[in-house]
């Protein structure tokens, strides 16, 4: 059935995946098991040889299957689509936008399955209206060409920016619930991605060790850094009118000003359960400088929060030592390891 094309939707046109990593890889080996039309977009010209040809491998102790899926280069793209996915890292956001604009239908749109606030950026070059904002907590690895490591479930929620419903929501959160049947639809997106701002933060400080995000998370000496991280992320949220909301056990409102230290206590030693029971035991960061050794994610990601603090007259020492240490990991001026973190905890007394 083709639903109108006043919905953005053709149900019978490709859904366009632009990124065939670790997110976006997952889901369309997915949607493509369940027999949707699915098209990847990569620039890896050797990962989409083998997603159209001998096919994705997605496994780990979630699930274990190779799935063909329709793949190509930008550059061999042609066509127009209605529903286009886009799950590059933040910092290729820009470029991705304009590179996929020419092939985006005037009434469809584009769902952010992304990390960050990406969805700004989106609204700016492609019209609010064609955007969609989606988050994700699942944990997943691209390991190679045609090569996916699915870690663990996770949150899975969608949701309009200016906080409607519309069919088009319904229609692609009834996607994703067949990628993660506990998928939610949400009237709040930006809380989501809020609080995934916030859980991400300490995420990116264990990268800055070569322990596991368990470990790091386990650690007593450590806690300071994440209830601080936590805190400068919330301040932030209140600054811009955002209800952070919670997930897979993270509770923001623990780390919301006045909130008992207790609290942020519990909810970080049940972060280092939670990163217990997944094989993903690093975080995607610390993948990105350990192992493929090349630029992360975070400055794309976190960069806008330094414009937020600047406009609302609020400090955050924390986030700022944090991408100042990422950023000499990636150029070698420092090394990954106690040092490192030791660097970052001098500015939370």
């Amino acid at each position: 059935m083709i639903e109108t094309t006043s919905s953005g939707i053709d149900a019978d046109h490709p859904l366009l995946v632009w990124g065939g990593g670790a997110i976006g890889g997952t889901l369309a080996a997915y949607w493509a098991r369940a027999g949707l039309p699915v098209r990847i977009v990569d620039i890896a010209v050797d990962h989409v040889r083998a997603c159209s040809g001998s096919g994705l491998h997605v496994h780990g102790p979630v699930d274990d299957f190779v799935q063909r899926v329709d793949a190509c280069t930008p550059d061999a793209l042609r066509g127009r689509y209605s529903r286009i996915v886009l799950a590059v890292k933040a910092q290729a956001t820009e470029a991705a936008a304009a590179s996929l604009e020419p092939h985006l239908r005037k009434d469809g749109f584009v769902l952010s399955a992304q990390n960050g606030l990406n969805e700004i950026a989106l609204s700016r070059i492609l019209g609010a209206d064609r955007v969609m904002g989606c988050f994700v907590n699942f944990g997943a690895d691209w390991h190679g060409p045609g090569d996916i490591l699915y870690g663990n479930r996770g949150a899975v929620v969608v949701g309009e920016t200016d906080g409607s419903t519309r069919q088009r929501t319904r229609h692609m959160h009834a996607l994703l619930k067949l990628f993660e049947p506990g998928a939610v639809l949400t009237d709040n997106i930006w809380g989501y991605l809020w609080g995934k701002l916030a859980y991400g933060s300490m995420l990116v400080a264990t990268a800055l060790t070569n322990e596991s995000m368990s470990e790091n998370f386990a650690d007593p000496r450590r806690f300071r850094v994440f209830l601080e991280l936590g805190r400068e992320v919330m301040a932030l949220a209140e600054a811009r009118g955002v209800t952070p909301m919670g997930f897979d056990g993270f509770r923001p409102e623990a780390f919301q000003a006045g909130a008992p230290e207790a609290n942020a206590r519990a909810v970080i030693a049940a972060l280092a359960a939670f990163n217990a029971r997944t094989s993903k035991t690093h975080s995607g960061v610390w993948r990105d400088l350990a192992v493929r050794k090349r630029q992360t994610e975070v400055a794309g990601q976190y960069g806008v929060l330094l414009h937020v603090a600047r406009d609302s007259g609020l400090k955050i020492p924390t986030l700022e030592r944090l991408l100042v240490l990422i950023g000499d990991i990636e150029s070698g001026r420092r090394a990954q390891g106690e040092a490192t973190f030791e660097a970052l905890m001098e500015v939370c007394v």
